[in-house]
């Protein structure tokens, strides 16, 4: 603390002052006219600090003790924030081994945001753990706001940019908004950059209310818009990890050397029975194999077969470290990069047709009607006769018959009971009160050089239903057989819904026409999302209800999970991706016990909370930056296509216009109110509507809508759009998305509804 900064605090300790102007509090602490400026400056970092108080009339005074919370903040595009708070557990490692153990209470991860204006942010980035107090002010609608103090610990210090030269002086505009002020660079030219060069820079000093940031390049990526650059900027802005270090690849060599696909060691052989894969065509790992037979009575037994990743990655291995440090695979349009080597993710744990391969076997059993009756599991070693993308499976189930001599009877056969009993798991999982949020999915066509060519609608048939119900079924008898054996392991949770969510959802729908009361549970989300299915709204309430949802996340917790109604749920079928499956695989020996030889250490509680939100902040990480990534490609195609139109869907409505997401090019972008046609507009928060006092028209969450493209900014990421009233040959966007259902709507609406 400098000592201008102790004067000005002992001062106001000692005279009880409630405020006093700067100038005022100069004269009585006789500073000089030539020490004003530094005098000033200890006056805006005691604010900063929290330690003093800006007044009315430029008045500043003592800080008075407030509760302070501890958490993350997140910034926007618009210069805001939002913060949320970080619970931590009260009791250590060690005192919870001797206590009895209490799951905390779930806590909302998004539910409770503290809204963050951008004069309060005070310096502090995404991700930066940050101490905060509740302010006087609030939102419309109620939401609290609040204050930074202190900045505790900065989320990091490498960022991506581009590099920028004027008048001999060096600069790097940093992407995304995370920065906003150019960052001066030291040494023009560093590390070989040119201008429009994409860097790494290190921050040696982050920008304050005085002082400006600066860094120092580390890396040169290369030249801006060149084809993969954009990929390489997003490994180093989230800090993904991509080359693996050399001793975790000898260790991997090391697996191949040892593996004897002859010596079973003792596991179940399965190597003659019928099993086969089905995934994407351009699936990149196979880790998931089916088995199903139904006798004469009527009793199915289903056979889920998982890659046994826990044979190759022991507990405290260099494959281990690494595969808990990625948490992860992360694909990405140009590439994946792995949570394991391609020795074991593409070699030895991939089940490859036709190849011996170590798996661990969940079998469920089910009556005529496909209640469960049993499960048990086991070590086993499986070939797969054949392996099927998802496209080639339907019409085999539809006419066995024409894929003679193509399809062995045994593998037609089994397609054919694979998907009866799948349609049975799916209408009772339904009808016992999961949900079924069905939103489309659109796929982005690259060009050879990573560009965006234009895109697609996923399609979700049968074929993919039949093998997500059959997970689904693997995961609950997993996760049920290892709680009813009363051990500790990483639940895939997902927490109920909050009430005030709930609320908003029950007023949003009755704005839609619908009956509604309270929400009190599934049930009747359930029923909503049935009577809509279909319909123009559905998408709207589609909406609507993921943004009542909460975020799932990993945990010992037992939240259940409420979209599934269940439970007890966990991740097992996905261990060649995802490490809470891999810690999931090391229990199955007290599933499934063996010689004896092979001992489980059960982690304790604490350890799977830590574990817990490592993968779930790894697992978020990766979306974030598969997401950010399209993102890019993107806005790179339309700002070559200035003036595009496409069909789209309003995500979000503000007093200042409206956010929609492409139908065709799922791309995010705010039609301002200035892009909107000359209105007077009101805004309902309740209703999530814009609507014009002189035309009627309204624009509500969920609405098709056609804009163009207006602006866009690819240094800050944003895309302005502006709405298009006439769209009669007018350019599209290339794309093959099926039109919306047209049937009639529940209740009459105004033009333009």
């Amino acid at each position: 603390m400098s000592d201008f900064s102790s004067s000005i605090l002992t001062w106001f300790a000692s005279a009880d002052a409630e405020s006093v102007r700067p100038k005022e509090l100069a004269k009585l602490l006789k500073v000089k006219q030539s020490q004003w400026s530094p005098f000033k400056a200890a006056i805006e970092q005691l604010v900063v600090a929290g330690k003093l108080k800006r007044l009315g009339g430029g008045r500043v005074g003592p800080q008075r003790e407030e509760e302070s919370l501890v958490g993350t903040v997140r910034r926007t595009t618009s210069g805001a924030g939002y913060f949320r708070s970080v619970i931590a557990p009260s009791a250590s490692e060690e005192d919870a081994e001797s206590l009895p153990v209490i799951p905390p209470a779930p806590t909302s991860r998004s539910d409770d945001a503290i809204y963050i204006f951008p004069e309060d942010l005070h310096g502090a980035l995404s991700g930066d753990t940050v101490r905060l107090v509740i302010s006087r002010r609030v939102r419309t609608g109620g939401q609290r706001c609040g204050r930074i103090v202190e900045i505790v610990e900065r989320a990091k210090s490498t960022f991506v940019g581009t590099y920028h030269e004027h008048h001999g002086q060096a600069y790097v505009t940093i992407d995304g908004g995370h920065v906003d002020e150019p960052v001066y660079v030291g040494d023009p030219g560093a590390k070989g950059a040119k201008v429009n060069d994409k860097v790494v820079l290190e921050l040696v000093r982050f920008p304050t209310a005085t002082e400006a940031a600066e860094g120092v390049i580390t890396h040169v990526l290369g030249p801006h818009g060149e084809p993969g650059i954009d990929c390489l900027s997003i490994i180093h802005e989230f800090n993904l990890p991509d080359e693996f270090p050399e001793a975790v690849m000898e260790a991997a060599r090391e697996q191949v050397r040892q593996f004897d696909e002859t010596d079973l060691g003792g596991r179940l052989d399965l190597t003659h029975d019928t099993i086969v894969t089905i995934d994407p065509v351009d699936a990149r790992d196979f880790d998931d194999a089916i088995s199903l037979t139904h006798d004469e009575k009527g009793h199915w037994r289903l056979g889920v077969h998982i890659a046994d990743v826990a044979h190759f990655v022991q507990p405290g291995s260099p494959l281990d470290k690494e595969a808990v440090h990625r948490g992860t695979s992360v694909y990405l349009p140009d590439r994946v990069l792995p949570m394991l080597p391609e020795q074991i993710s593409n070699g030895l744990a991939s089940l490859q047709a036709g190849h011996v391969r170590f798996t661990k076997s969940a079998f469920i059993d089910f009556d005529a009607e496909g209640n469960v009756v049993g499960s048990d599991f086991a070590h086993s070693a499986i070939k797969v006769v054949q392996r099927f993308a998802y496209e080639e499976v339907l019409p085999i189930i539809e006419h066995p018959d024409q894929h003679k001599g193509k399809v062995s009877a045994k593998v037609r056969a089994l397609l054919v009971r694979m998907h009866t009993l799948a349609m049975m798991l799916r209408r009772k999982r339904f009808a016992a009160g999961a949900l079924d949020l069905q939103l489309p999915e659109v796929k982005i066509d690259f060009d050879a050089d990573g560009r965006v060519a234009g895109a697609h609608q996923a399609i979700h048939d049968e074929s993919h239903q039949l093998i997500e119900e059959f997970m689904l079924a693997a995961n609950i008898a997993v996760a049920r057989a290892i709680a009813e054996r009363g051990l500790p392991y990483l639940h895939r949770n997902h927490a109920t819904p909050d009430e005030r969510k709930l609320k908003a959802l029950g007023d949003f729908v009755k704005g839609l026409g619908f009956e509604a009361k309270p929400w009190v549970g599934r049930g009747e989300i359930r029923k909503l999302l049935e009577a809509v299915r279909g319909t123009p709204v559905e998408t709207s309430i589609s909406f609507a209800v993921l943004r009542s949802m909460k975020q799932a996340d990993y945990g010992p917790q037992e939240v259940g999970h409420y979209a599934l109604n269940e439970a007890f749920y966990c991740h097992f079928t996905s261990p060649i991706r995802r490490y809470p499956d891999l810690t999931i695989h090391r229990l199955f020996d007290l599933l499934a016990p063996r010689d004896g030889k092979h001992k489980t250490k059960v982690p304790s509680f604490m350890q799977l909370v830590k574990l817990g939100e490592q993968c779930s902040d790894t697992e978020r990480r990766a979306q974030s930056a598969e997401r950010e990534l399209t993102k890019i490609k993107l806005l790179t195609y339309l700002a070559e296509h200035p003036g595009l139109q496409m069909p789209a869907t309003i995500t979000g409505v503000e007093r200042f216009g409206f956010f929609c997401v492409g139908v065709e090019l799922p791309v995010d972008g705010l039609v301002h109110m200035r892009n909107l046609p000359p209105d007077q507009y009101d805004y309902d928060e309740k209703g999530h509507c814009l609507i014009g006092r002189r035309k009627n028209v309204t624009y509500r969450l969920g609405d098709r809508v056609t804009v163009e493209v207006a602006k866009v900014d690819l240094h800050r990421r944003t895309l302005d759009l502006r709405l298009v009233e006439d769209v009669t040959n007018k350019r599209r966007a290339p794309a093959k998305a099926a039109p919306a259902p047209k049937t009639a709507r529940p209740k009459k609406r105004r033009r333009g509804q």
